[in-house]
């Protein structure tokens, strides 16, 4: 996923985490996951699921909103698109993490269809 979400989050809770001098397998497991799915969020190669994300907040006390807000859109790297979905107040986070996933993947697809078009590009 590009923009914000899901490696700025994941840094975020990694941050958190390390705040709270909470270790990675703690925190899993008062979240109910495992620790690679933990690790995997926190270097930003899966995004939480609503469900995770509410509870990594909860445990980190703290809110899922505050943690999106936290993470923001990346500086001078995040699409125009993304930047709006991430600034739109009338989006809770479970919304703007949603359109944010629609979005990478619908360009993902469309950056590997270019590739096949155009071998060694």
């Amino acid at each position: 996923m590009s923009g914000r979400t899901p490696s700025a989050l994941g840094e975020i809770i990694r941050r958190q985490r390390e705040l709270a001098e909470l270790p990675m397998r703690q925190l899993a497991s008062m979240v109910g996951i495992s620790i690679p799915y933990l690790s995997q969020i926190e270097r930003g190669l899966r995004a939480p699921s609503e469900k995770v994300l509410h509870a990594i907040a909860g445990s980190l006390r703290t809110t899922a909103d505050a943690l999106m807000a936290e993470a923001g859109p990346e500086q001078g790297g995040a699409p125009t698109v993304l930047q709006a979905i991430a600034a739109d107040p009338d989006l809770t986070a479970r919304q703007r993490q949603a359109l944010a996933e629609v979005y990478a993947s619908m360009t993902e697809v469309t950056i590997a269809r270019r590739h096949r078009e155009r071998p060694g590009v």
